[in-house]
């Protein structure tokens, strides 16, 4: 395990980088350890960094591969003429990679933020392959029936010089996340591993973008590929679940826990009244070794 009072986010992510092209495009992702896949999707404004802790806690038993969304990490951050920022691209991109990494079946998905709508997208197209699920303060439907599109994130949604001075110049998105998606406070070193493939204007794009393509009206882009989400998203009723869930996020509350609990009654339900969005970081000593054991339970076929 990583010395976690050093100062040098490296130190905390003794990986091997690979790299998968796509419509001349490098997508990063990490593939460690053999065995069943666990398959790690993250969310805005993470990147593989944020799972560094379940990858090492995995990889002597099973194969983690975790990849950096385009625009995110260390994979590419091309412009809009290169590429388009949309959920529905984000999910051909993943299973493009889990086509030619050959995963087919018995895949544990691990989905946090925005990675919730684009893992479980994938898993909703290909059943067969998903063996387990695991939901940390994420969704993969449309916004709860009474929850408000938070304020905060209201303000980032429009695409105008404004919100791209702030996040793009300003750095309004990833940096507040350090502070904003934890309840207990981030070490240095990780918020540098965080923020490390934000530094700059160019490389802010998907941050902003991501924010963007968040469906809030039938005529957003996304909408209609959520929307399909959504209405099949009971289709992975039968694979087990576990839910992790820091009481303490103003974006993903307790209406987004709550529309879990209600489509899938069978989950295990863990939740944290100290823990905020940053989950695996608030509650890293409590929620590593449960999904952990969750992953290892040898699975009902």
């Amino acid at each position: 395990m990583p010395d976690h009072k050093s100062t040098d986010w490296r130190e905390q992510y003794p990986f091997t980088s690979r790299w998968f092209e796509r419509d001349n495009l490098r997508m990063h992702y990490l593939d460690e350890g053999k065995g069943q896949p666990v398959v790690m999707v993250h969310g805005n404004p993470t990147w593989s960094f944020y799972y560094r802790n379940l990858v090492l806690a995995l990889r002597e038993t099973h194969r983690c591969i975790v990849p950096d969304h385009i625009g995110c990490g260390l994979s590419d951050k091309p412009d809009d003429e290169k590429y388009p920022y949309t959920v529905e691209r984000r999910v051909e991109d993943l299973e493009a990679l889990l086509d030619k990494l050959r995963i087919e079946r018995g895949v544990t998905f691990i989905v946090h933020d925005w990675g919730g709508m684009i893992g479980l997208a994938a898993a909703v197209r290909r059943p067969m392959r998903v063996a387990k699920i695991v939901v940390l303060n994420t969704a993969a439907f449309l916004l709860p029936k009474g929850k408000r599109f938070p304020l905060r994130l209201r303000v980032l949604h429009g695409r105008n010089r404004i919100t791209e001075f702030a996040v793009r110049g300003l750095n309004l998105f990833s940096w507040p996340a350090t502070w904003m998606a934890t309840a207990k406070g981030l070490p240095k070193a990780v918020k540098a591993g965080l923020m490390a493939p934000y530094d700059s204007w160019t490389n802010r794009i998907a941050t902003l973008r991501f924010v963007q393509d968040i469906p809030t009206r039938p005529r957003h882009r996304s909408y209609a590929f959520t929307k399909w989400v959504d209405d099949n998203l009971a289709s992975l009723s039968d694979k087990p679940m576990l839910i992790c869930w820091g009481l303490r996020d103003f974006v993903f509350d307790e209406f987004f826990l709550n529309e879990w609990k209600q489509r899938f009654p069978n989950a295990r339900v863990h939740s944290y009244a100290d823990a905020g969005h940053y989950i695996l970081e608030d509650e890293r000593d409590t929620v590593v070794p449960l999904i952990s054991d969750f992953v290892k339970q040898r699975a009902v076929e």
